[in-house]
C-alpha cells in the first residue's frame, strides 16, 4: 500500500477586519484544516466560512484551541494555569467548532493545539492530562493531534484517545524532540525546497532530524505547514509534490490512523 500521511494547516485566523493567510488557496493542497476558535484568531464568520470551503474541498477540520490571547496570537507564554480551567477553555472552544461544522454539514475530526498552549503540554504533565481529559469529555471521538514522545502523547494515551502523530515541515526541532523556540534564530523555515527535502528525509527514515543532526525515531501520521507565514502556500505545494512524486499518499488524518 506504501506510506499514506495527512498534511494539515492552522487556518481561519483572520477576525473582523484583519486577514491573516490564504485559506482557500491552502484548502486546495491540504488534507485537514485546523480551524481557530476565537481565543488567538478567529471569529463566527470566519469559522463558517472556513469550514464551508474545506467540506467544498473535500478538506477535514478539526478545533484548534488556544490560551485567551487574542492579542500575542496564543504565542505568549502563559504559566501557572489551573489545568481544570485551560480543559474547560478547551472544551469551549471544541464546542464552538462541533457548533459551526454541524451547521455547514461538516463534522469536527480532531483537536490540534496552538501556541504557547500546544508547546507547554509537550513538556507539562499536569496541563497535558487536563487538555486530553477536556477532548475525552467533549469529542471522545475526535482524533488528538500530538507531539511524539512527549507529555501530550502520554496524556492522549491516559485518556484512550486516537491520537495522530505530527511533525512540522516548517519549524526546527531540539535533540529531545521539542521545537526549537521561536526566540531562536533560525527556528522557522521560509525556503520550500528546503523544507520539502527535510518532510521527505523524516517521512522515509520515521525520524525528526534535530537541529545538530541527531535522529529522533517517531510515527509520522500528519505533517503541519503554518498558515501564517507568506511562504505558507508555496511551502505547502511543494511539500505535497515531493511527497507525492516519492509515492507517499496524502490523505485526511481519520483516513491515515484508520
Amino acid at each position: 500500500m506504501g506510506v499514506v500521511v495527512d498534511l494539515n494547516s492552522d487556518m481561519g485566523e483572520s477576525f473582523g477586519v484583519y486577514k491573516l493567510g490564504d485559506d482557500a488557496a491552502m484548502l486546495r493542497i491540504v488534507s485537514s484544516a485546523n480551524v481557530a476558535c476565537g481565543f488567538h484568531a478567529g471569529d463566527p464568520l470566519v469559522m463558517h466560512a472556513t469550514v464551508g470551503t474545506a467540506k467544498a474541498n473535500g478538506v477535514a477540520v478539526g478545533a484548534h484551541p488556544s490560551f485567551r490571547d487574542l492579542w500575542g496570537f496564543g504565542r505568549r507564554q502563559i504559566v501557572g494555569e489551573n489545568p481544570e480551567d485551560v480543559g474547560k477553555e478547551v472544551v469551549y472552544q471544541i464546542g464552538a467548532l462541533q457548533a459551526i461544522a454541524r451547521a455547514v454539514g461538516h463534522r469536527m475530526s480532531h483537536v490540534k493545539t496552538h501556541g504557547s498552549l500546544g508547546n507547554l503540554i509537550a513538556v507539562d504533565e499536569a496541563l497535558a492530562d487536563g487538555v486530553a481529559g477536556a477532548i475525552r469529555g467533549a469529542a471522545p471521538d475526535a482524533i488528538f493531534v500530538v507531539m511524539p514522545g512527549t507529555a501530550m502523547e502520554r496524556a492522549g494515551q491516559r485518556h484512550n484517545l486516537r491520537m495522530a502523530r505530527e511533525i512540522y515541515a516548517d519549524r526546527t526541532y531540539q535533540d529531545d524532540g521539542t521545537l526549537t523556540s521561536r526566540k531562536q534564530p533560525g527556528s522557522v523555515l521560509h525556503d520550500p525546497e528546503a523544507a520539502a527535502a527535510r518532510v521527505l528525509q523524516m517521512v522515509r527514515e520515521r525520524a525528526i532530524v534535530s537541529v545538530s543532526g541527531k535522529r529522533v525515531p517517531v510515527a509520522i501520521d500528519t505533517i503541519c505547514v503554518h498558515g501564517d507565514s507568506p511562504d505558507a502556500v508555496a511551502m505547502a505545494r511543494r511539500v505535497r509534490e515531493v511527497l507525492e512524486a516519492d509515492g507517499v499518499r496524502i490523505r485526511p488524518m481519520a483516513e491515515v490512523i484508520g
